[in-house]
């Protein structure tokens, strides 16, 4: 693939990948002409090794958040902390944070807390939310409309709703992001939405290292890997590899401001 593609929410930090993988993991994933990487913070402390690893490594910008998972230890020191690092240049995005109601790994009213909170920090520093939901859409949508996050918009990350959420999120301004499960054989939902999804408001991403595509699925994923969604994705819309690329790249550019030649 010779067109820019940009991964738009990976992992590259903490438990996910050693310091001492990333190197080689970003030089495959540039032979494969991926240029571009939004890596995403889980935690505080996985937030700031991110915001260090952007500020060292060209074609990588951040994420910062508290994952849902992890809300069980917000409280103000981690808000204070966190809206200090979001006002760093470097960082494009505030989360991965909203809700999972599947593994409830926190319990539910402090995921909503740590959400709404991320939701206002966002608002206070101007820049688009990393939006994870799971088992929650009614919930999700309801929250960020309460909260006014038509204002900064977003990424609906990891998309794998229906139709019928897809049409919620693009109403508050969502983008929606495609990972490898648009590539598995029982995503019929995930391919309906990203093969009818405004062009404008569709981006591809790999969740590293979660869900590899097919041809990799069931192995670790790498950012390299993103090449195989988009060019699935790009199947659905009958576009080129390239042009897909192209779009995508833009469509991040618009939302956030930021590409890997800037």
């Amino acid at each position: 693939m010779d067109a820019m593609l940009v991964d738009a929410h990976c992992h590259l930090t903490g438990s996910y990948l050693g310091e001492d993988q990333v190197g080689a993991t970003l030089d495959r994933a540039r032979a494969e002409g991926v240029t571009g990487f939004i890596a995403v913070g889980t935690d505080l402390e996985d937030s700031r090794r991110v915001l260090a690893l952007a500020h060292a490594t060209p074609g990588i910008q951040a994420s910062l958040g508290v994952h849902p998972h992890e809300a069980k230890g917000w409280n103000p020191e981690v808000d204070a902390a966190l809206a200090a690092l979001a006002a760093d240049p470097a960082v494009r995005f505030v989360g991965e944070t909203g809700l999972d109601w599947h593994y409830d790994l926190s319990p539910r009213d402090e995921q909503e807390a740590a959400f709404r909170a991320q939701i206002r920090l966002a608002l206070a520093v101007g820049k688009p939310l990393m939006i994870h939901t799971r088992s929650a859409p009614e919930a999700t949508v309801r929250i960020l409309a309460e909260e006014g996050a038509d204002r900064v918009r977003g990424i609906i990350h990891c998309f794998s709703e229906d139709r019928a959420f897809a049409e919620k999120a693009l109403e508050l301004g969502f983008y929606l992001s495609f990972s490898g499960i648009v590539t598995f054989r029982k995503a019929e939902a995930v391919r309906d939405v990203a093969a009818w999804a405004p062009a404008d408001r569709i981006l591809v991403e790999t969740d590293a290292p979660f869900l590899a595509p097919v041809p990799y699925r069931g192995k670790p994923n790498e950012p390299g890997f993103v090449r195989y969604t988009a060019e699935a994705v790009a199947g659905l819309r009958g576009l080129s590899a390239q042009a897909l690329a192209d779009l995508t790249t833009r469509n991040l550019e618009a939302l956030c401001g930021w590409t890997p030649s800037s």
